[in-house]
């Protein structure tokens, strides 16, 4: 068993999904989310402050998103190197600003949103990467968060 991951050292980075709740009023963007793992995260850490501040949501269509920030219902898939290349160019000042204590990231998302997540890349001499490339596979997520000592 590893020693468990403080709250302010770790980070977690969602991958949008394609299903959303329909809202057509700012919602928080943990809220909005249907697919992938952001129910099981909503479901075990969405109650909790301390770990919503913890959670990232990183959209085709609007960026980095803290779990709070509020959106609304969008249609927008990233689906090549060069909307993945113009997504890293936004995310990553943004990105670098959130890494500073950060020792753990646990990224569920898929190839092309990695690639937009170079800084945490950039960074792995220093940072400790779980990626989980199936955003829908939240038993591996779970497991993970389980090691951090996340419940």
């Amino acid at each position: 068993m590893t020693a468990p991951v403080p709250v302010e050292r770790g980070l977690i980075i969602a991958g949008c999904s394609r299903r959303k709740k329909p809202t057509e009023k700012p919602i928080p963007a943990l809220d909005l989310y249907e697919g992938g793992c952001i129910p099981g995260l909503r479901d075990r850490l969405g109650d909790d402050t301390r770990f919503r501040q913890r959670i990232r949501i990183i959209s085709a269509l609007y960026g980095l998103l803290h779990a709070d920030s509020p959106v609304v219902h969008y249609d927008r898939r990233l689906t090549n190197l060069a909307d993945a290349d113009a997504l890293r160019q936004h995310v990553a000042p943004h990105l670098n600003d959130q890494l500073g204590a950060v020792t753990h990231v646990l990224a569920l998302v898929e190839p092309l949103y990695l690639f937009a997540l170079e800084p945490v890349v950039n960074r792995l001499d220093a940072i400790r990467l779980y990626w989980i490339a199936a955003p829908r596979d939240w038993h591996r997520a779970a497991a993970v968060l389980d090691t951090w000592g996340w419940t």
